[in-house]
């Protein structure tokens, strides 16, 4: 018989300690599991509260939230309580802050908890500040000038919280101890810069508009994203629309969006209409 995945982590406890992006996005996902989730902000809040409250209260929307001052004796001793009961602790600071707040021996003093620590860099780079802008550009997932239209770094790192908290707690159960589990967002932004590395995607790359089945197309009215990749797919779009690009770009913007959207699904060939970021915002016109 089946678990739901709504129920998987039913009766785990975890406390985070992370704001910005890859802590809530990961402790998010674990409430989804089941898990019971208290996050702890500062008095001055979530940052991404403030930029993108929506997004903040959709991830946090079955989570109990308190504030504390850390750095506030009685404040700490709240938080105290509440990891003397917990099975995953989530944190994202740098190490240092890590240290003030005594959080980098919760092994000797509460070792039957999970430590998911979210870091930007390890080694000597350790306390060097970053954010996933950065990560993204030490690693070749930019087209500058154009900022970066997703999180590459902090959604992948928050991937990588999510197994190391499981791991964590498979491993609990056959050996009794928590342990620590480092997740590194440098190191998930240079997993995405993989694919333009190793000449998959980029300028002039296959997966880089170089194939004519693999490509953005504008239409009268928009863009199409098409990515007929396999043999059959291909072998449909040649036979319906055209082998070449100039062929599919003097056919494609014949038409409006919707109804190359449609033909797509009736041809069974990977095609859709291309939602262009607006302020505050996606919409599917140029």
């Amino acid at each position: 018989m089946s678990v739901p995945a709504s129920e998987s982590l039913s009766g785990i406890r975890v406390v985070s300690l992370a704001v910005n992006l890859p802590g809530p996005i990961a402790v998010a996902q674990l409430a989804d599991m089941g898990a019971q989730v208290t996050k702890i902000e500062p008095p001055s809040g979530d940052p991404l509260a403030a930029v993108a409250r929506a997004w903040y209260d959709e991830l946090l929307v079955s989570q109990e939230i308190i504030v504390l001052d850390l750095k506030q004796p009685e404040q700490r001793a709240c938080l105290e309580d509440r990891l003397a009961d917990a099975d995953v602790l989530v944190t994202a600071m740098r190490p240092s802050a890590l240290s003030r707040l005594g959080l980098d021996r919760l092994a000797e003093t509460l070792p039957a908890v999970i430590h998911v620590e979210i870091v930007g860099h390890e080694g000597d780079l350790a306390e060097v500040p970053g954010h996933d802008l950065t990560y993204q550009a030490a690693h070749g997932t930019l087209s500058p000038p154009t900022m970066p239209l997703a999180p590459v770094a902090d959604l992948l790192g928050a991937e990588r919280a999510v197994s190391a908290a499981v791991a964590g707690l498979f491993s609990r159960t056959r050996t009794g101890t928590g342990g620590h589990h480092r997740v590194v967002l440098d190191d998930a932004a240079q997993l995405a810069g993989a694919a333009v590395r190793q000449g998959l995607m980029g300028p002039g790359a296959p997966l880089g508009g170089v194939l004519p089945t693999y490509r953005i197309y504008p239409t009268s009215d928009g863009y199409v994203a098409l990515g007929a990749l396999e043999p059959h797919f291909a072998a449909r779009v040649a036979a319906h629309l055209g082998r070449t690009i100039e062929e599919l770009e003097s056919i494609f913007v014949t038409r409006a969006t919707t109804h190359w959207e449609t033909l797509g699904r009736e041809l069974d060939i990977p095609l859709a209409a291309v939602k262009v970021p607006t302020v505050g915002g996606i919409h599917e016109h140029s």
